[in-house]
């Protein structure tokens, strides 16, 4: 239907949709050299993200669970909005799964503050209760398309795929190249959900992603070794949030949830 060229501008196009903010500067510093400065969003950050530590990412996490091992609905969408800090604090270039996200964590919200909140107060009671209810879509896409459900498979594949990438930074050298561990991160977990324009324009997103250090420092949490251990107490209990959450759509079959 459409010719190659069409198709290469379109891609490009929506990257640049994707990046908004991001701005590239090329400086002359020799007759045969120029220097690639990139500015983000992280240099003009909002006084919210400048005191944005990723402490509370750890914080709400390790409340996630109650002594039953279910996942607190409530506190799951705090841990969220804390991750959707930390992306949005390096600029537009995660910009197409923050957004999502926070769509995603607005339609939780709501939920929780319906009439139904009993229902909703794991994520347990609310698969138990929205299936009960005919409330999910199973086959196809129905007149459920915002249930509660189906909305949190879709952040529960974006954990997995943050997880996946804070791990490579956690274990990687200050000289690794982010692109490349996002960019594996990103295959191993959501690109299989992604059509084919998505994921070219996340993986040419991802070429211009900051070095090591720069994700470190929006962290805010001290030097790098301490940084890394908030990560290393972090991650696992991330690990576990998302592990329980998997065997339960699992056992449910919502895993493929259209």
């Amino acid at each position: 239907m459409f010719g190659i060229p069409f198709v290469t501008f379109f891609v490009w196009w929506f990257v640049i949709i994707l990046m908004g903010n991001v701005c590239f500067s090329l400086i002359n510093v020799g007759k045969h050299q120029t220097r690639l400065c990139l500015f983000t969003m992280a240099d003009c950050v909002t006084s919210e993200d400048a005191k944005f530590c990723f402490e509370e990412v750890l914080s709400t996490f390790k409340v996630c669970l109650s002594k039953d091992k279910e996942v607190i609905l409530e506190n799951y969408v705090s841990g969220w909005r804390g991750l959707i800090k930390f992306l949005n604090s390096l600029g537009s270039v995660f910009s197409f799964i923050s957004k999502d996200a926070t769509n995603k964590i607005q339609i939780l919200v709501n939920l929780l503050r319906s009439d139904s909140l009993s229902n909703y107060t794991t994520v347990q009671s609310m698969v138990r209760y929205e299936l009960d209810n005919g409330l999910v879509d199973i086959g196809k896409r129905g007149s459920h398309p915002e249930s509660g459900t189906r909305t949190l498979l879709r952040l529960h594949r974006a954990l997995r795929w943050l997880e996946l990438f804070l791990e490579r930074l956690r274990t990687s050298a200050d000289d690794s190249k982010t692109s490349i561990m996002c960019a594996e991160a990103y295959n191993e977990s959501l690109t299989q959900y992604h059509p084919w324009v998505v994921r070219k324009a996340a993986g040419l997103a991802f070429c211009v992603l900051p070095g090591r250090p720069a994700f470190f420092e929006v962290m805010n949490v001290g030097p790098p070794e301490k940084v890394v251990a908030v990560l290393g107490e972090a991650l696992p209990l991330i690990s576990e949030v998302y592990q329980i959450t998997e065997e339960l759509y699992a056992q449910n079959n919502l895993l493929e949830l259209p």
